[in-house]
């Protein structure tokens, strides 16, 4: 636990204000001393020793490693109110213990990689090795007349060097009496390497530049709930640093999905989050309302559609990446708020965007962690081009034994065929989803996402699928019944979703409406109960603005969406989409 410390003698006090007035709007040592500013004097450099594990010092006594009790309420209450005391009493003096700015020379990381040949016990002392950081202390040891506190910031972490012998007066025990763990620090002063071989940076000055008031958690236990990590990522980041990585590289792969995609011509666009009508996709949305326009307005479910008229507007290569908003369930794989990359090139087909979609990945591989082989959760997942290509025709078949060519429109058949083959095994089928199936194309998607999904684990394009399932992928020009479509697939997951374009404006109502007729069909044969609990009982309508510009002419296109939060997923090794999400949506603590 967290000791409370004693507070500045009445003496020191007037020992310090009387060397200069204080400023109350600055906290820099350079306009006057206050108490816990520590100033160097010239001394012989004392033995060196490495800063370890993170310990409260105690005037007077031994140094106490923080209890793990610290974070229940009453201990973390009692910390708390003694930092603000600590606070009050910066203030009362004339220092403001949170600042308005500091002026760094350099990062952690750039001292490390500056200074990696200085020798241990070495000292840089000439007027270009004085040093100016900053950062928040996250390890702290005292003992004897030395003083060492980790500071880490951004790029790394550099551990802070502090002599009592270089002190003026009391100012160690100012140190120790006034910086706790958790406080954002600046500090200035030459570079200096331990005996034991670790840099650092020998303080002449620091400053408070931000007072914590809640103690951080334990250094050997870590922040370890896993509901309190999502809820308070801020503290996640800062007792887990390899957290922020992930969002480093999340943010890499953003950037090189950028870069690839500009490099092949395309031009980033924005297309409305609220919309009149939610179209694109088939998923319950997000309902608001607009009071001045007085009427509902819709989240987006989808930037499909919007793009495309990008397209009818005369653009050839556009691409977004947005966040979408889906009022659906929550898993280690789904998000009611997620981010994908949609694109559409004009001119093009569905074989374009196979490709374009193996560059993209391959390219952020690379990009993140250098190689196109990597580890997911126990499996080594292999991204060498190029990927497998295969009909989900063909795919059942593998997996099966059955051939849905063979059923033709034989409805009963096909459904008596299925239920026999899987039931033996698969423990886990669904039989009524079977049996509701209204055609064959709806039964090979359905037994494919059972016995097929699953099993996809290297990356895999599955095409050419039923018609029935696709209303917005043109017809295949060699197979009735299905379409120019594929969906990528990676662990199993589902990657990626492309089609040829839909461009005829008539075919286009016609199956956007038979889609409806399905949907409101479905609803309407729930029970009122069955409503209410059901994420399905939800109303699709046409988007008719849509409609109509395709009645203008759309030019052949393809077009892909990539969820950009599973991609990462994987080439972070994450095992919940919660992880790459920097804050997901939780449900309410009571």
């Amino acid at each position: 636990m967290e000791v409370a410390l004693h507070p500045m003698r009445l003496k020191q006090l007037l020992h310090f204000a009387a060397s200069s007035k204080p400023n109350k709007n600055h906290f820099l040592f350079g306009r006057f001393r206050p108490s816990f500013i520590v100033r160097c004097c010239s001394s012989s450099s004392p033995s060196s020793t490495t800063a370890a594990a993170a310990t409260t010092a105690v005037p007077g006594g031994r140094n106490r490693r923080p209890s793990s009790s610290t974070n229940s309420t009453s201990d973390r209450e009692a910390v708390r109110a003694i930092r603000i005391k600590k606070v009050r009493e910066l203030r009362s003096n004339g220092f403001d213990p949170y600042a308005y700015k500091w002026e760094r020379t350099h990062t952690a990381n750039e001292l490390q990689h500056i200074y990696q040949n200085l020798g241990n016990g070495e000292e840089s002392t000439s007027e270009s090795d004085h040093v100016s950081i900053a950062g928040r202390i996250v390890a702290r040891r005292a003992f004897g007349k030395l003083a060492f506190l980790t500071l880490r910031d951004d790029s790394g972490t550099i551990q802070l060097y502090c002599e009592k012998e270089r002190l003026l007066s009391d100012q160690f025990d100012h140190l120790k009496t006034l910086v706790d763990i958790g406080d954002i620090l600046g500090a200035k002063g030459s570079i200096k390497r331990t005996e034991k071989g670790e840099l650092s940076v020998y303080l002449t000055s620091f400053s408070i530049l931000t007072k914590s008031l809640l103690p951080l958690p334990d250094k050997y236990h870590g922040l370890t709930d896993i509901d309190k990590r999502y809820r308070q990522r801020y503290v996640d980041m800062i007792a887990n640093p390899e957290v922020a990585d992930t969002f480093r590289k999340r943010a890499k792969i953003i950037s090189e999905i950028r870069k690839t995609v500009e490099s092949a011509g395309f031009i980033e666009v924005e297309t409305p989050v609220l919309q009149g009508a939610a179209g694109g996709a088939e998923a319950r949305p997000f309902i608001t309302y607009h009071n001045s326009l007085g009427q509902d307005l819709y989240l987006r479910i989808a930037t499909e559609l919007h793009l495309k008229r990008m397209l009818v507007g005369g653009f050839e290569k556009v691409y977004e990446i947005g966040r979408i908003f889906r009022n659906e369930g929550l898993s280690t794989r789904h998000n009611p708020e997620f981010t994908t990359i949609e694109m559409y090139e004009a001119y093009s087909d569905y074989e374009s965007m196979m490709n374009m979609t193996e560059e993209i990945v391959t390219r952020c591989a690379i990009a993140v962690n250098g190689k196109l082989t990597l580890d997911y959760q126990g499996v080594e997942i292999c991204l060498e081009k190029p990927w497998r290509r295969e009909t989900m025709h063909n795919l059942v078949k593998e997996a099966t034994g059955i051939d849905f060519n063979e059923f033709g429109d034989d409805l009963t058949t096909a459904k008596e065929v299925v239920l026999q083959k899987l039931e033996v095994g698969c423990d886990h089928l669904n039989k009524s989803s079977i049996q509701s199936c209204l055609s064959i194309g709806r039964m090979l998607n359905e037994v494919f996402e059972l016995a097929v999904e699953p099993q996809l684990l290297q990356p895999t394009f599955v095409l050419d699928y039923p018609i029935e399932v696709s209303p917005l992928a043109k017809p295949h020009r060699r197979h009735a019944g299905l379409t120019e479509r594929f969906e990528l697939f990676v662990c199993g997951r589902e990657m990626a979703n492309a089609f040829s374009e839909l461009t005829d404006p008539l075919d286009q109502r016609a199956r956007l409406e038979e889609q409806v007729r399905q949907h409101n069909k479905k609803n309407a044969a729930k029970t009122t109960s069955e409503k209410v609990e059901d994420e399905d009982a939800y109303n699709v309508t046409l988007d008719e603005d849509f409609l109509t510009a395709l009645e203008y002419g759309m030019p052949p296109a393809s077009g892909m969406g990539l969820g950009i939060d599973r991609l990462v997923m994987l080439l972070t090794n994450s095992a919940s989409i919660r992880d790459v999400i920097a804050f997901p949506v939780l449900k309410t603590q009571q």
